[in-house]
């Protein structure tokens, strides 16, 4: 008898990111994130590049359009407010970007700093020109980051994807 292993959303981002050909994925490391960073660490066809601060990363994602190849940007809510002046770069370049945020300071967090950085993450995003996509349940990742990379890439527009608290899981300490 065969035994079936749990779906894991985080493989639907990675296979997404395989569709899209994406081959650079920038990132600060995240608990949030720990799955699919292991994963694109295991790919030899992508390259991880792991940054010291968010902004470093909008501007690897630039770099990587300018030199033909596609990238994905991996980040924590907490560092929104890091990039705020360098999404300009997206905006007045008109470079397709996605980013991936995993979310901290909603559902059941106990950690009080993080939760202004929550509140103010889709509204940072909104005003810097990035369109707001968010994934609540595990059925809604692989359609959601599918169609964001198709959009940014065909079409040079910028989406961020907020991946809530409630999927991620909330942290106990």
């Amino acid at each position: 008898m065969a035994v079936s292993t749990p779906h894991i959303w985080e493989d639907d981002i990675y296979n997404a990111f395989k569709k899209a050909d994406i081959s650079q994925v920038p990132y600060v490391p995240d608990a949030g994130h720990a799955h699919l960073i292991r994963r694109v660490h295991d790919d030899p066809d992508m390259t991880p590049i792991v940054l010291t601060t968010e902004e470093e990363g909008i501007a690897s994602s630039c770099g990587a359009w300018l030199g033909g190849k596609k990238s994905a940007l991996l980040m924590q809510s907490s560092g929104v407010g890091n990039c705020v002046n360098m999404l300009s770069l997206v905006t007045n370049c008109n470079f397709p970007f996605v980013t991936i945020v995993s979310m901290r300071g909603e559902y059941g967090e106990f950690n009080s700093w993080q939760v202004p950085m929550a509140r103010a993450t889709p509204t940072s995003f909104e005003m810097m020109g990035i369109e707001v996509m968010r994934c609540n349940s595990p059925d809604e990742v692989g359609p959601t980051v599918d169609a964001a990379l198709y959009a940014a890439f065909a079409s040079e527009q910028k989406i961020a994807i907020l991946l809530s608290q409630r999927l991620i899981g909330r942290k106990e300490w």
